[in-house]
Parts: C-alpha cells; sequence; structure tokens
C-alpha cells in the first residue's frame, strides 16, 4: 500500500498539526497487520455513541480504559496463565493488545461495561451552549430607511439655518 508523508503540512500550517497527526495515524492503522481484538462502532442516535470489543478471556483486572488528549486507549493485558495445560488445539486469542480511537472535539467517554466477553464502552456528544443553533429575536421596528433619514437630516439642517 502506499505510504503518504504530511510531514510538509507541519511547514506550512499553524495549528492544523493535530488533523496531519490524525491523518497519518489513520494511515498507519489501515497498514496494522493485526486486527486484534475485533470490534464495532454504533452510532445510537445523533449524539451518542457505542463502541464494542470482543475481549473473551479478560476480566475487569485485565482491562484498562484511558481517555487522553482526544484518544480512548484499550489495553488489555492478560496474567500470566497456568503453564500445567496441555492444549491439543489453542484457537481463544489471549494475548496483550493496545487498540486507540481518535475521538472528535467534545465526545466523552460517560461508562464501560463488560459483560460475556464483550467490553463495551458509551460515549456521548456534549455541544457547548456556544456552538449549539440559536434563534435571534427580530424586533417589531424596522429601523428608518435611507430616504427618511436624509428628510430628517435637511429639515434640521434648514431649521438651524433659519
Amino acid at each position: 500500500m502506499t505510504r503518504y508523508d504530511f510531514t510538509p503540512l507541519f511547514q506550512h500550517t499553524i495549528g492544523f498539526d493535530r488533523l496531519a497527526r490524525m491523518m497519518d495515524s489513520a494511515f498507519q492503522a489501515a497498514d496494522a497487520k493485526t486486527a486484534y481484538p475485533p470490534y464495532n462502532i454504533e452510532a445510537e442516535g445523533e449524539n451518542h455513541y457505542r463502541i464494542t470489543m470482543a475481549v473473551a478471556g479478560f476480566d475487569e483486572t485485565e482491562l484498562d480504559v484511558e481517555v487522553r488528549e482526544q484518544a480512548l486507549t484499550v489495553t488489555g493485558r492478560k496474567a500470566a496463565e497456568d503453564k500445567d495445560s496441555t492444549f491439543l488445539y489453542h484457537g481463544i486469542a489471549g494475548r496483550d493488545f493496545v487498540r486507540t480511537f481518535r475521538l472528535a472535539d467534545h465526545l466523552k467517554v460517560t461508562g464501560a461495561n463488560l459483560a460475556n466477553g464483550l467490553l463495551i464502552i458509551d460515549l456521548e456528544r456534549e455541544v457547548p451552549e456556544t456552538m449549539k443553533p440559536r434563534t435571534i429575536e427580530i424586533k417589531k421596528s424596522a429601523p428608518k430607511s435611507l430616504a427618511e433619514k436624509a428628510k430628517k437630516l435637511i429639515e434640521s439642517a434648514t431649521s438651524k439655518a433659519a
């Protein structure tokens, strides 16, 4: 796959470095050889999202969910297993992992649950009041027309001259 270099963006733009890093990390994620653990991202309405990760074999103590600098990172560290077992077939993946998701502005994690081998992370967009659409009240009195203003100026000028 072709690799794109976004370094020139850093030289000619100010304040867009976060965007360039995000695009660069998106291409790196696409190149990643592993897709472990598998996950779904669902939109539940306009401002609610849910990430569901298949983490079979992990319990709450082996998982860590952290948000830092608009990035959600889920880390799984498997505890040492009993080495006395002899597997005839070992098909359940239980390896350590780190999965990172870039979060949009004003998106916050509201909770995480682990049930039936699925880690469910709920997210919600909280748009500040200053960014929400607002209605501007229209006053009933309209500003005077230019002709009315000119007429008033002429009348006041003639009354002063007299």
